[in-house]
């Protein structure tokens, strides 16, 4: 396998230095359905998502970063055609997967009908 090694990226207009690119862009992303049939529904660096009951969800990555101490940034909705609000949190991290939990607007355990995640951080 060959390696290219630049230290800036160049569009004809603006110079960027490659390590802007590389630790600002997130390492992976989930669109997933956690209501009916649970399922992934687009991802980036995500294996699976296993169902651990009512608004309970470990999320696993593909390729693990390279400790526990990265930054999740989330958003979801609680069920198709509502406008009521879902609350997200997040638990158990590891280099491997973290739990993502949800609740609905009355601070009740809820399966959301999508959520979305994006970690960022370094790669192992």
């Amino acid at each position: 396998m060959s390696t290219l090694e630049v230290s800036n990226l160049n569009d004809g207009t603006t110079t960027v230095a490659t390590t802007y690119i590389t630790n600002g862009s997130a390492k992976s992303w989930i669109n997933y359905k956690g209501t009916s049939t649970n399922a992934i529904m687009e991802s980036l660096n995500m294996s699976s998502v296993t169902d651990n009951g009512t608004g309970d969800y470990t999320m696993t990555f593909s390729n693990a970063m390279a400790t526990a101490e990265y930054s999740i940034t989330d958003g979801t909705y609680r069920s198709s055609g509502s406008n009521s609000p879902g609350i997200t949190g997040f638990e158990s991290p590891t280099a491997n997967n973290y739990i993502h939990n949800h609740w609905n607007s009355g601070i009740s355990v809820s399966d959301m009908f999508r959520t979305y995640s994006q970690v960022n951080g370094d790669l192992a």
